[in-house]
């Protein structure tokens, strides 16, 4: 029986880990403590979880009562290097939702710690998982394709309110903000980067991006006058006529916004905010260390949710595309490979139930039971959590400085 700590009383940790763990896993795991600098968000978060574990106000007080095996880290990004250092100091292995941390010094900081310490870092990269994704690595590790020569990646988040606006969402949220979350080309395309690192077994070398803020902040507020400080979608004279008003439910008016005077944190700030300083709108391309070229783009101002990849080498190429809402009638993905004599092989997968295309239960399989075979080596280390921020954050210096950027220089300082 292991004893599991949280540092962040995240929805996400509520979610994905601590409930699964109570209902699902309670013969190998047991969570025995939370921590958040939101002191009522883990009061919260415990009373939410159903589980009998205390809410800690300090957190290397719950790792010295506690003693844990392992911290499961989900803070906001730009604290995960914080967390991740100190559990493996105290003698803790960690798991970190992605990203594994926000920049260069910070991925530095943890590595350094994993090496001095002798713990271990796991990267729930939940995206390897599903069905979909496995079966493109597989794919590959086959050689289907031979030699890779490029990869097109384009990931589509929706402004749609009627799809979820998975877009708009990152905008109302402390996402939004680049000191907290190193932008989507971090927070989000982490994933994505992970992907193609994983999939064609090559390492980043250099990257060069754009970024632009098309939609979103406050120089594209619609309604004339600047957004006033405090303004949310809950308190706003434009809920008529606003594209993105989004009405907080039962369950965010009591887990987030009952707790908001404890450290100001707001769950519908809007999306036209004044400090909001990431991107929207962003393409980049990348240089890998065997010849591959990856050109990416990633947009959060489209009408659906959906990605499109393309691999090609010197045996063919392999295209698949997935929408994620809009279109649910489509029951199956398709995976096409072209080869050099106009024969196509379509690779029918069904699509998987479950969060992130299935992957969040397979993860948690091997997280908790660490009994599941792994020949694809589905399971991600701090190597792997570095290699796909490290992307995303020499794209955010390409986009400031105009200059292609080393990640080795990155990753050695």
């Amino acid at each position: 029986m292991k004893k599991y700590a949280f540092a962040g009383a995240s929805q996400r940790a509520l979610w994905m880990y601590c409930k699964p763990m109570l209902e699902s896993y309670q013969d190998v795991a047991v969570p025995c403590g939370v921590y958040d600098i939101n002191f009522g968000r883990s009061q919260s978060f415990v009373k939410e979880s159903g589980g009998n574990f205390k809410a800690y106000e300090d957190f290397d007080e719950m790792l010295r009562v506690e003693k844990p095996d392992c911290v499961i880290v989900t803070t906001a990004d730009a604290y995960h290097a914080e967390y991740i250092v100190r559990a493996l100091e105290a003698g803790c292995d960690a798991i970190t939702e992605k990203p594994m941390t926000i920049n260069e010094v910070m991925c530095r900081d943890i590595l350094e710690a994993e090496k001095r310490t002798g713990r271990k870092v796991t990267v729930t990269f939940n995206y390897r998982y599903s069905p979909v994704n496995t079966k493109i690595k597989e794919l590959l590790s086959q050689g289907l394709l031979g030699e890779i020569y490029s990869v097109h990646f384009e990931w589509l988040l929706t402004r749609n309110m009627a799809l979820d606006g998975h877009g708009a969402s990152y905008f109302r949220r402390w996402n939004s903000r680049m000191e907290k979350s190193g932008g989507l080309l971090v927070h989000k395309a982490t994933h994505h980067f992970d992907l193609i690192n994983w999939w064609i077994d090559q390492k980043p070398a250099k990257v060069s991006a754009f970024g632009q803020l098309r939609l979103f902040g406050g120089k594209n507020y619609p309604f004339g006058e600047k957004v006033m400080p405090g303004q949310r979608c809950s308190n706003c004279s434009y809920i008529d006529k606003c594209d993105f008003y989004w009405e907080i439910d039962d369950f965010d008016k009591r887990y987030y916004q009952s707790n908001e005077k404890h450290d100001g944190y707001i769950k519908d700030n809007c999306v036209y905010a004044e400090d909001i300083d990431i991107y929207d709108t962003m393409g980049v391309t990348v240089q890998y260390d065997k010849g591959a070229i990856m050109t990416y783009s990633l947009n959060a101002t489209t009408p659906y949710d959906g990605h499109h990849i393309v691999i090609n080498g010197s045996l063919g190429r392999l295209e698949m595309r997935l929408y994620s809402t809009g279109f649910e009638a489509e029951k199956q993905v398709h995976i096409r490979f072209y080869d050099l004599n106009n024969n196509v092989t379509d690779y029918a997968i069904t699509k998987a139930t479950g969060g992130h295309g299935g992957g969040d239960e397979k993860i948690r399989q091997m997280l908790f039971r660490g009994n599941t075979a792994d020949p694809l080596g589905h399971a991600a280390g701090a190597m792997a959590g570095a290699y796909s921020i490290l992307i995303g954050a020499a794209a955010n210096n390409s986009i400031a400085t105009g200059q292609v950027v080393d990640i080795e220089e990155l990753l050695n300082g």
